[in-house]
This record gives structure tokens, C-alpha cells and sequence, in this order.
């Protein structure tokens, strides 16, 4: 199974846009947006043909956006717990880093994927793999917006600049 890693587009419909652009050239199976869309009209895009799932990003003001994601995939709320293709995977923005530590450390899931910080990560640590595909360009992390597709069969992870 392909799984599609996007964080904190901030109503950039374009770079939405090229996400799933990058996404359907791919061909992934499911995405999961780690947060930070900021209002409901960013996410319709993702209405698509592979399965969705987000969580509640620190900018994401609007309640709307619950109602807006689950028209179409499912909204997890503060933070969520996955199984894709037999693999455990935690959701949360990453707001506070001492959760995300602690979701990685706990020992309970293959990958903790978040966003907040603007800046990619990809690190293990004890058997668990911590992905941050990054998000738009701001002062701290000039970087450009990436996206991350990871392969649940062989583990791979890839980033993609769009």
C-alpha cells in the first residue's frame, strides 16, 4: 500500500493541487494530511480516489472543517491511531513536541507522522519511524513544500518536492 504524507498547506490550493497531483502520479492508495489546511475550503480538493484522513491542525480555526473532511474521508479530530495495511501509524499535528517524543518513544506504532514545524524529518527510533513531509515555506524552514509517500510493504519513504 502506497500512503500519501502532506502537512500544513495553509489554503495554498495551488501546492494542494500539485500534492495530489503528485499523489495520483504515484498512484497511492490513501492520504493522511497531518494538519494545518486552515480553512474547510483547502480540503475539498482532497476529495479523490484514494481513501483520506486528517487531524486538527493549531491553525485550523473553523469547526466546519470536521464536517467538510468526513463528507468525503474521516476526520480524526486531535490526533489518530491507523492501521493501513497491517501497519500501526499515529497521526498528530505536532504542536507540542513533548506528545510527538512521546508517540514516538512509546514503543506503540511503526510511524508517527506530524507537521507543525515546517521542516522534514524522517528519523527511527527503537523500531518506530517519525515522518514530518514538511509544509509551505516560512522564515524558520525556507524549504519548499514536500510531500512524502511511504510504501507499507517494503517500508520505503520517499519525499517529493513539489
Amino acid at each position: 500500500m502506497h500512503v500519501g504524507i502532506v502537512s500544513d498547506t495553509h489554503d495554498d490550493t495551488d501546492l494542494v493541487a500539485a500534492a495530489i497531483e503528485q499523489f495520483d502520479a504515484v498512484g497511492v492508495d490513501a492520504v493522511v494530511h497531518c494538519g494545518d489546511f486552515v480553512a474547510p475550503f483547502s480540503a475539498a480538493p482532497f476529495e479523490h480516489e484514494f481513501d483520506f484522513y486528517a487531524v486538527r491542525g493549531n491553525n485550523d480555526g473553523e469547526w466546519a472543517l470536521a464536517a467538510q473532511i468526513d463528507e468525503f474521508g474521516t476526520y480524526l479530530g486531535e490526533m489518530g491511531e491507523l492501521t493501513l495495511d497491517g501497519v500501526e501509524v499515529a497521526v498528530y499535528h505536532g504542536t507540542s513536541p513533548a506528545i510527538v517524543d512521546a508517540l514516538v518513544e512509546c514503543g506503540n506504532y511503526d510511524y508517527v507522522l506530524h507537521g507543525h514545524t515546517h521542516e522534514r524529518v524522517l528519523e527511527e527510533h527503537d523500531g518506530t519511524v517519525r515522518i514530518n513531509p514538511g509544509g509551505i515555506p516560512i522564515e524558520t524552514a525556507p524549504e519548499p513544500l514536500h510531500v512524502a509517500v511511504l510504501d507499507t510493504e517494503s517500508g520505503e519513504i520517499e519525499f517529493h518536492r513539489l
